[in-house]
């Protein structure tokens, strides 16, 4: 074999590669990025993950893909291991498109119409379509179509290519019977492996097999181990995705790994079992493109229906391989491996805000209690959770900062710079409410004593600011831009109380009934609680932002959007204002 045979051979390789890759990302932007999405969500029976799981992979045109992002659900606790299973079953059945695809290598030239689907000339009339759409386009559908022709261009070229650098050695005698040796199952299964391991991808591993059936040289006894082997070799993937993964990403790969292998045992131990007693008469035949497809298609379907009623036993056979050994981390939820998926990364990220934002929310009840009910565990609570914050808030902004570095759309864009917004406004809130408990241990350790009325009106403005946390939070949790609206005006009223409340501190101390030293905490609980509200109102307008037309005042510009609304501009607001400001009416005045 020649060093230009070689070359040859590897270029067609890269070229199917390249196309395969090309073609299945397009694929993907024209089915939107929510494919992922649905691909966990809607996975809570096994059936309808062998459904999806087929779908996907059919799209994204890679078994391994589909695989190493169910590695990463199971990873970040999105899906059960349970539910991965079907996943996995059907991504080994839409890999086999590509080959029903690529059988049009076996079409007759008989027929002129027939012929043109023929690689040598479908793969250049496509790339070409492809090349005049991708250039003439400069956004939009037609681009991305024309990006997909390009990708299955480059796949029906690659083939040829492979096809064309392989057919010298059909010739030869030697390879004939180097290739006849392929019928021992135990190295037809190694090569098939070997090869697929090596180039991550069984669909190219087939590929190259149909290449060198149109030397008339590979025959079903040949091709049936290779095939078996080929899916074994695709669990690598998967395997090395799992490496430093949570135990029930581990028990994924080797769910993936077991199927594989369990399917190709039985299967192997029948046909050699049932040839060897009554010879088999399609054993020896001649296979071409369209028999490999169809034997690559069928192993996988038998496979399928072999195994999947045994999905439970599945799951306590990798149980049983992989015991449990502890909890978790909760930094799994932020799955690297979601990175190049921005649909899933940015749901996974907003379930960490929002859970960022409970804490926050549980923090600041927290340190309320505190004011009226010191108590130590409870202060030990609050700053272990304090502490819990700042580590999400330092893994989400690092997290969304890797994400904004991919190829997202002007949406996804926007939400991802709403997120770090939001993980910061939460971060400043646990820090606020970090301050409360400082005072209140302070209060605590000095035995200060607050009037009955300054109680009061702490507690006021605590009971405001404890709405505004809940509007706020629901508008994240249900992306509900009906509570976002009403924290605005509530902050509002915040701000008008603490205003308040100040001038009713400088009369107490001027009448002398307030010491200085209980005054200085009643103005730092003030300052505190008034910030705390400042990011009630930055939180939930950035729901507003989100969520809102393009061609309104607040998507457009947030500080025109706020001054508008505090200039009158809105009966909603200025309705919501009077009657937070009549909920919240402060006790009577007075000095003492």
């Amino acid at each position: 074999m020649g060093i230009t045979m070689v070359l040859s051979l590897l270029s067609g390789v890269a070229l199917f590669l390249y196309g395969m890759s090309l073609m299945g990302d397009s694929l993907k932007k024209v089915a939107g990025n929510k494919l992922e999405l649905i691909l966990y969500r809607l996975t809570n029976t096994p059936l309808k993950g062998l459904l999806l799981g087929t779908v996907v992979t059919a799209i994204i045109q890679s078994s391994s893909a589909t695989t190493v992002m169910v590695v990463g659900f199971v990873n970040s606790g999105m899906m059960k291991v349970s539910q991965a299973i079907g996943i996995i079953m059907g991504a080994n059945i839409g890999t086999t498109i590509t080959a029903q695809i690529l059988r049009l290598g076996g079409l007759s030239d008989e027929n002129l119409f027939l012929s043109l689907l023929k690689p040598e000339m479908l793969g250049p009339i496509l790339a070409f379509v492809g090349i005049l759409l991708f250039s003439f386009f400069n956004k939009g559908m037609k681009k991305t179509v024309g990006q997909i022709l390009i990708g299955l261009g480059l796949l029906f070229i690659g083939i040829k290519s492979m096809e064309s650098a392989l057919a010298p050695l059909t010739e030869l005698e030697s390879f004939q019977q180097l290739f006849l040796r392929f019928s021992n199952p135990v190295l037809g299964i190694a090569v098939g492996a070997a090869i697929t391991a090596l180039i991550q991808s069984s669909t190219a591993s087939v590929a190259i097999l149909q290449a060198l059936s149109a030397s008339g040289v590979v025959t079903f006894a040949t091709a049936m181990p290779i095939i078996m082997g080929q899916n074994i070799g695709t669990c690598v993937t998967a395997i090395l995705s799992s490496i430093g993964a949570t135990k029930n990403a581990k028990r994924t790969a080797a769910v993936h790994l077991y199927f594989n292998v369990i399917g190709t045992v039985f299967f192997l131990v029948i046909l050699y079992g049932v040839n060897s007693v009554f010879p088999l008469p399609f054993w020896n035949a001649t296979m071409d493109y369209g028999s490999i497809a169809n034997l690559h298609s069928l192993f996988n379907i038998a496979c399928t229906l072999l195994l999947l009623p045994f999905n439970r036993q599945l799951v306590k056979l990798v149980e049983l391989t992989i015991p449990d050994s502890g909890s978790d981390s909760v930094s799994t939820v932020l799955d690297p491996r979601f990175l190049s998926t921005p649909s899933v990364a940015l749901e996974r990220a907003r379930t960490m805000v929002v859970k960022m934002g409970d804490l926050a929310r549980e923090n600041y009840h927290l340190a309320v209690g505190l004011l009226s009910r010191y108590d130590e565990k409870q202060l030990e609570k609050l700053n272990e959770q304090e502490d819990m914050i700042d580590h999400m808030e330092g893994a989400l902004d690092q997290y969304l900062v890797q994400l904004s570095g991919h190829s997202l759309d002007s949406k996804d864009s926007d939400l991802v710079s709403d997120l770090l917004h939001a993980l910061s406004d939460f971060e400043r809130i646990g820090d606020y409410t970090v301050n409360l408990s400082e005072s209140a241990a302070i209060v605590q350790e000095k035995n200060l004593i607050f009037s009955p009325i300054a109680q009061k009106e702490l507690e006021t403005v605590c009971s405001a600011i404890s709405e505004a946390l809940d509007l706020m939070m629901n508008a994240y949790r249900f992306h509900d831009s009906r509570a976002a609206f009403q924290v605005e005006p509530l902050e509002e009223v915040v701000d008008l109380l603490t205003a308040t409340l100040r001038d009713r501190h400088v009369e107490r101390l001027k009448a002398g009934t307030c010491t200085v030293e209980v005054g200085t905490q009643f103005l730092e609980l003030l300052i505190n609680l008034e910030r705390i509200s400042d990011h009630c109102s930055n939180a939930a307008v950035r729901i507003l932002h989100q969520y809102a037309q393009r061609d309104t005042l607040v998507r457009e510009d947030i500080h025109s959007y706020l001054h508008n609304l505090h200039q009158g501009g809105s009966d909603d607001f200025n309705r919501l204002f009077q009657e937070d400001k009549e909920k919240y009416a402060l006790p009577a005045f007075d000095s003492v």
